[in-house]
């Protein structure tokens, strides 16, 4: 049951905003932050603003998806097309496959399932954290639904949405089972910023043998890693300083291979237009012919960037994605393919080198270099995509702390991780040094790219029932066409597993562990902190100045959870029988959510009488929010907790005395009806010597007409000009588990993340001199 100054923290979390709002009216508004908030709202753009941002999404979205032309045929035909039905089947295959997979699936349904402008894997996990209970960690509280951006659907309670809502919360292994598949969509979608550097960059200067035969393999390797190390070295910069430049390299290099497309089905063979039938698919696939079927997947490279173009929406609306895909990327491509299959179909011993081969002669340079522009900007928008879905798996309790840097004013989405980014520099230099064979890179990067459209999918049938309600014939039909186009490109790759497809499982398995064993040490924590948690019964139970010396001064007691008295608390008064005047348990947690508007970012409530002056703070943040180093956190703690004050004492007499619960019992009911607590553990006898408390009570007999809450707000401001100690737990988790694999999981895995990971202390920009830090074992 909530108490009633719990009641007050879902009220005045209202009114609060509203007080605040009314104060701050003659400040200047920020426009970036207008900006931002009105993203998801499709309806304030108008038209002109539309095709500007669509112009914008071809640098940044567009990137990888545009660079495939650039390696498709040859890895399809690693060894030359045998004859002219296998290139007309293979190009019958790619239209369809960007019809089925980018135009329908993508363009026109995933992107609709955007979270507030997000997306990616984890956007769609906070899409069903918010619509089903699936959090493993259940830190929600029900004021957080209350929230202005924790928007969700009600379900009709006979519907099958709720009947597999319930079915879903009622299984923990169906919860587990969604989360490990976010987390191998997460750990591919790494692999695909490792790999997709590696194949662009590699195949845009490897043209350059067709002019200069007598280049060496080794030396296309070294300009290559060249650029690599140039494009990682530049991340700090952030896109935002260079983004300027990626949309005219992308539309010209759009635009090039649409006009040489063109020209070579006038040049070559008009005929190759017959591949826009379905039939030839079935007639390519029909002979039943092992190479035809792992053939499949050089093809499926045609739709690499998909996955991308999903998780690089933060900074446009979705009708201007659309509308650049639609009107300008998706001819371009199907123009491409076509201009290339027309010149294979007279040379088709030509497939390895046939984007640069079907270029005229006078135009080889200038599209050599718009190439390798284009090349390195589809590395930017997957090395950009890398690091949101990073930051969004730190959100959500599933990375190690690590240091995150806004390298944009105007976007938040715009983010540099230095460890993150010289991590995926190493990865990608040692692919593209150790494998030479661009046909090994093809298929390790076409199997990153199938299992993150393969989870995308299945959250996606989700989504449908959950959140949007469709009828169930709908999801299966999603279902049954994406599962049919998507399995049969995955069997082809995982043909060619002792042929490069290894490599991402052997990246995304190191990922994985990380962040599984990372999430479950975390989930451990939480529920040691749950299980050991201090009752208030004995809180109260040590008597108005809680048995203890209270010392002037504040203490922030840094906790996980947003309910009652964290461990720390007691193991810390236990061993040192002393506290401030004024305690903060303070909760930093994140929600399912995008963001959460400053205005509701802290919910405060009184714990106990108002005269043991003890608090409890909740910071809450979306996966979007960031701690900043420019941001003034303590000062907005305690402009919150003056707001709750006045508030409450605003409030006082506005509720029924019944709702009161036994938190609120005088200090001598407490210990009347508290007297086999645990409080009998302790030695209360020690004198209480609170200085504050004592002037405080002097000036109440010199000015007896001054309202409570300034007295109180008088006190809390002394003490908070006395000092401010930030009081945070190191626990250190271990595991008597007699299992080998939990011990290296907990003892060394997990130890070694925690050790090398950022503290708390600096994470929340803690000065050393105010930082006091409290150690525990926690056994699981």
């Amino acid at each position: 049951m909530l108490t009633t100054n719990e009641a007050y923290g879902s009220n005045l979390k209202k009114k609060g905003s509203m007080w605040a709002l009314d104060q701050n009216l003659d400040e200047p508004i920020d426009d970036d932050a207008v900006r931002i908030r009105n993203v998801s709202k499709e309806k304030k753009f108008s038209a002109l603003l539309i095709l500007r941002l669509a112009y914008q999404s071809l640098g940044v979205v567009y990137g990888d998806l545009g660079t495939s032309p650039l390696y498709v045929f040859y890895n399809t035909f690693p060894h030359g097309a045998k004859d002219q039905e296998d290139v007309i089947g293979a190009l019958s295959l790619i239209i369809y496959s960007l019809t089925l997979v980018p135009l329908i699936k993508y363009v026109f349904i995933v992107l609709r399932a955007n979270d507030n402008g997000q997306g990616g894997t984890f956007a769609l996990y906070s899409l069903l954290c918010r619509h089903a209970n699936i959090k493993i960690i259940p830190n929600l509280h029900r004021t957080d639904e209350e929230l202005t951006t924790y928007s969700r659907a009600t379900i009709h309670e006979k519907s099958f949405a709720a009947k597999t809502k319930r079915w879903i919360e009622a299984h923990q292994y169906a919860k587990d089972t969604i989360l490990i598949l976010v987390l191998i969509g997460t750990c591919m979608m790494i692999g695909d910023g490792i790999l997709t550097p590696t194949i662009s960059v590699l195949s845009a200067v490897g043209g350059i043998k067709l002019t200069i035969p007598d280049v060496k393999n080794e030396v296309v390797v070294l300009v290559s890693v060249a650029i690599i190390v140039g494009l990682f070295s530049l991340q700090h910069y952030g896109t935002d300083r260079v983004g300027w430049l990626f949309a005219p390299i992308v539309l010209l290099w759009l635009l090039l291979i649409g006009a040489i497309g063109i020209y070579n089905i006038l040049n070559y063979d008009r005929s190759v237009l017959r591949a826009f039938s379905p039939v030839y698919i079935y007639r390519y696939l029909k002979r039943g012919r092992r190479e035809d079927w792992t053939s499949l997947g050089g093809i499926m490279l045609s739709i690499t960037g998909t996955e991308a173009l999903f998780a690089d929406l933060a900074h446009f609306p979705v009708s201007s994605v659309q509308i650049a895909f639609t009107v300008l990327v998706f001819p371009c491509l199907l123009l491409a393919y076509s201009g290339q299959a027309a010149y294979l179909l007279n040379n088709l011993d030509h497939t390895q080198d046939a984007f640069y081969r079907s270029i005229p002669d006078k135009m080889y340079w200038p599209v050599f270099v718009v190439a390798t522009g284009a090349a390195v900007v589809a590395s930017q928008a997957t090395i950009s995509a890398t690091s949101s879905i990073i930051k969004q798996a730190r959100a959500h309790g599933c990375f190690p702390r690590i240091k995150i840097v806004h390298t944009s004013k105007k976007f938040l989405g715009q983010i540099y991780i230095p460890d993150i980014n010289w991590i995926l520099m190493v990865l990608c230099i040692t692919v593209t040094a150790g494998f030479e064979n661009q046909s090994q890179i093809g298929n390790a990067y076409g199997t990153a790219v199938l299992f993150v459209m393969l989870v995308t999918t299945f959250l996606m049938i989700l989504i449908m029932i959950l959140v949007w309600h469709c009828h169930w014939i709908l999801a299966i039909i999603f279902a049954g066409v994406s599962f049919l186009v998507e399995l049969s490109y995955c069997s082809a790759v995982l043909f060619k597993v002792d042929q490069g497809s290894w490599i991402p499982f052997l990246i995304a398995g190191a990922f994985f562990i990380v962040m599984y064993v990372w999430h479950y040490g975390k989930l451990k924590r939480y529920e040691f902190e749950m299980h050991s948690k201090v009752s208030m019964a004995w809180v109260l139970g040590l008597g108005p100045s809680l048995g203890l010396v209270r010392v002037p001064g504040v203490g922030l007691v840094y906790t996980q959870l947003s309910r009652g008295v964290p461990h720390i608390f007691s193991h810390f008064i236990t061993n040192l029988p002393a506290i401030h005047s004024v305690v903060i348990f303070v909760c930093v947690k994140y929600l399912p959510v995008y963001t959460v508007p400053e205005e509701e970012r802290f919910l405060v409530k009184r714990i106990g009488p108002k005269s043991l002056h003890m608090f409890r703070c909740v910071a809450r943040y979306g996966y979007k929010d960031l701690h900043r180093r420019d941001d003034d956190f303590e000062n907005k703690l305690f402009e919150s907790l003056f707001l709750f004050v006045k508030l409450d004492y605003m409030m006082e007499g506005c509720s029924d005395s019944e709702n009161y619960s036994s938190y609120e019992q005088t200090p001598a009911e407490s210990n009347n009806n508290n007297e086999n607590t645990h409080s009998s553990n302790m030695d209360l006898s020690v004198t209480s010597v609170d200085s504050l408390e004592s002037d405080r009570s002097e000036s109440h007999g010199n000015i007896a007409s001054r309202p409570p809450e300034v007295d109180e707000l008088e006190f809390l401001n002394k003490c908070r000009d006395a000092g401010v100690v930030h009081i945070l737990g190191n626990t250190v988790v271990r595991t008597r588990d007699s299992r080998f694999y939990k011990k290296i999981a907990i003892n060394f895995i997990y130890a070694f993340l925690r050790k090398i990971c950022r503290e708390n202390s600096v994470l929340f920009n803690i000065p050393h001199e105010s930082l006091l830090t409290v150690g525990q074992i926690c056994y699981i």
